[in-house]
C-alpha cells in the first residue's frame, strides 16, 4: 500500500468480500422488514389474515414477538457482517436458517410475503456458506 493511500478501518480483522457484503445488506434489509413485520403482528393490525385452525396454533401475537426478536438479531448479525467481524458468518447462517423455518410457518398468515423472505434467507445461506 503506498505511503498515504486508503488504510481499512481500525479493529476490522477480516476482509469484506462481495458475497460476505451482499449477505450483509440483505440481512441487514431482512432484518429490519422482519422488526416491522413483528410490530404489526404485535399490533393484531388487519394487514394479516385471518387463519382458522392451524396445526402450528400459535397466536398472532407471539409470531410477532418471534418476528420481532429474529428481526433485531439479523440486523444485527447484517450490520456485524457489512464491518467485517469474524465471528459473524455463522450466527448469520444459524439466523437466516431459523428465519426460513419461522417464514415456513408464518405462511398461512401471510403467504406472498413469507415465500419471498424464505428465498431472501436462502440467498444469505447460500452467500454465507461460499
Amino acid at each position: 500500500m503506498p505511503p498515504g493511500g486508503p488504510r481499512p478501518p481500525a479493529g476490522s480483522g477480516a476482509r469484506i468480500t462481495g458475497g460476505v457484503a451482499f449477505a450483509g445488506t440483505l440481512m441487514l434489509c431482512s432484518g429490519f422488514l422482519a422488526l416491522l413485520q413483528g410490530v404489526a403482528a404485535i399490533a393484531q393490525d388487519d394487514i394479516y389474515a385471518r387463519v382458522g385452525s392451524y396445526v402450528y396454533g400459535l397466536g398472532l401475537t407471539g409470531w410477532g414477538w418471534i418476528h420481532l426478536t429474529l428481526g433485531v438479531l439479523a440486523a444485527g448479525t447484517g450490520a456485524g457482517l457489512l464491518r467485517g467481524a469474524d465471528g459473524a458468518r455463522l450466527p448469520g447462517i444459524l439466523l437466516a436458517s431459523l428465519s426460513l423455518v419461522a417464514q415456513f410457518l408464518f405462511l398461512p398468515y401471510e403467504p406472498v410475503w413469507s415465500v419471498v423472505v424464505m428465498a431472501i434467507d436462502v440467498l444469505v445461506i447460500r452467500a454465507l456458506t461460499t
